[in-house]
């Protein structure tokens, strides 16, 4: 059984939403769910985005919009309220992530310590 989260350990901004039902569109697979991670890296973690087809029983689900945000259990942890943000600026565009429980961050706000 699928566990729906009533607490919303990650926010999204409305231009993340709007990027990543664009994304969906693109795929053309309205079945697509917006997956954020944290993986072990370097000196310490960093984030991921993907795009899942597939949803486990102990992801943490967050909607917003019509739009499901995925968390696994050992990165919610990580994320409990941060924010989610799609930008496009003089780097690039890309999604970064706002997280008030890292002590430091590095790079594009990609990677951090706890």
């Amino acid at each position: 059984m699928v566990q729906e989260h009533t607490i919303t350990p990650l926010f999204l901004s409305e231009s993340a939403v709007s990027k990543v039902r664009e994304l969906v569109e693109e795929e053309g697979n309205e079945n697509l769910k917006f997956r954020v991670f944290v993986t072990g890296g370097g000196s310490g973690f960093q984030y991921g985005f993907s795009l899942d087809k597939v949803q486990d029983d102990e992801d943490a689900v967050i909607q917003k919009d019509g739009m499901s945000l995925l968390v696994d259990p050992m990165s919610y942890q990580y994320l409990v309220g941060a924010m989610v943000d799609y930008q496009e600026g003089l780097q690039g565009a890309q999604f970064v992530l706002h997280n008030p429980n890292a002590s430091s961050t590095c790079g594009f706000v990609s990677s951090f310590t706890i």
